[in-house]
């Protein structure tokens, strides 16, 4: 064999060599088993209210979705009454709201952590106050790049923009509401309840109970602001008193949990006008409930098919299987929470889980989700914390 041939044998086999590393690398960085290891577990962020319990504020937990198993991780940030908690498009950063205040000029504030991918810690990095009493929910736009949130006391909602280092930056919008509603006590003035953001990232819906009122804007993701819709608001029938708000898959449909009246309100949604018309309303409570009850958390599943509606009072969540074509709901389960006053839920990522945090009870309970029908079933035994107000589930790496 001539040295030139020799050499060049050589190089081809250095080059693939090389080639077969390279590939290896990237591949053992997203094989199937690591994919499915990574996605097995998960970070869990609780809220706990301080008062009536010893609380400090946002506490820790691992999930692994192969066995339902929470493993507690302590206290992740100390805050008072950390109602609401949401995180950035990429799951970089956690903000949450310190729901304090009144309408005395007390306000409430929003603060901002990053989050440490591979233990799930916490590093506080800046607050703003909520110019108001009781923030009561936030939101992220998909850009990353806006935060809003909603004064349930004082009746106004704010926007900030996002700073690269997930800091809360200038104020960008804000808007005060006036007016009442047929209920003299609950609805003696304006309270928004949340600011919900439509899939596409065109439209804000803020609902308001004390007004039995949506108000719709169009965002400006580029400039955090947000101006009002023509139309700039949906009614519903009086004394219901709207709370959260949730879309069916393909934004074709909206679905709103009222407190006051335990009913769930279904929109067909107009994606172009950002505009809703009711189709529905239908009870979230048992058939024989005959007391007092206040709904509080509504969610879509990942399907598309199944919607999940909390109740405080039945202390109960409600299973609807969705029409896709009316979008309209049907009562398939009402299953008990296994403790006191659901104020909230999370579908766990994997879409294999439902978590309810029971508030008057101090328990968490994890109910597996029946893909085919929806059904909920409760799976090992309830966590203890105090006062668990606020889920919100991140990636584990």
């Amino acid at each position: 064999m001539g040295k030139r041939k020799y050499l060049e044998i050589i190089a081809r086999v250095l080059i693939l060599g090389t080639l077969v590393s390279i590939s290896g690398r990237g591949y053992a960085g997203s094989t199937p088993e690591k994919s499915k290891q990574l996605s097995d577990s998960y970070f869990v962020y609780v809220g706990a209210y301080a008062a009536p319990s010893k609380s400090k504020g946002i506490y820790l937990y691992r999930f692994d979705t192969k066995t339902a198993h929470f493993t507690p991780l302590g206290l992740a940030a100390e805050l008072r009454n950390p109602r609401w908690m949401t995180t950035d498009p990429q799951r970089r950063f956690l903000y949450a709201t310190e729901e304090v205040g009144n309408n005395s000029g007390v306000n409430g504030t929003v603060n901002s952590y990053s989050i440490d991918p591979t233990t799930g810690s916490l590093k506080f990095i800046n607050k703003v106050s909520s110019e108001g009493g009781n923030p009561a929910y936030l939101a992220v736009d998909s850009t990353g790049k806006m935060l809003l949130t909603a004064n349930y006391l004082s009746g106004t909602v704010l926007s900030w923009a996002i700073k690269p280092d997930g800091s809360i930056g200038e104020k960008t919008g804000f808007e005060r509401y006036t007016g009442s509603s047929v209920d003299t006590h609950r609805q003696e003035g304006p309270h928004p309840h949340s600011v919900v953001i439509s899939p596409d990232n065109r439209f804000l819906f803020v609902q308001d109970l004390g007004l039995d009122k949506i108000f719709i804007y169009r965002l400006n993701p580029a400039k955090a602001t947000f101006v009002p819709n023509d139309p700039p608001f949906v009614t519903v029938p009086a004394g219901l008193g709207p709370r959260h708000l949730a879309f069916g898959a393909g934004a074709k449909f909206a679905y709103l949990v009222c407190e006051m009246g335990a009913k769930v309100v279904v929109f067909s949604y107009d994606k172009s006008a950002g505009s809703l018309k009711i189709v529905q309303i239908i009870s979230t409570l048992p058939s024989d409930f005959t007391g007092a009850a206040t709904s509080a958390e509504v969610e879509v599943d990942q399907s598309g098919r199944f919607l999940y509606a909390s109740s405080r009072g039945s202390d109960s969540i409600t299973v609807f299987g969705i029409d896709p074509k009316n979008g309209t709901l049907t009562n398939i389960q009402v299953e008990p929470t296994q403790g006191q006053t659901p104020r909230t839920f999370a579908i766990d990522p994997s879409g294999k889980y439902l978590v309810a945090a029971n508030q008057n009870s101090d328990t968490m309970v994890t109910f597996a989700i029946d893909q085919s029908t929806g059904k909920l079933t409760p799976v090992g035994d309830a966590i203890k914390v105090s006062v668990p107000v606020g889920i919100v589930f991140v990636p584990a790496q």
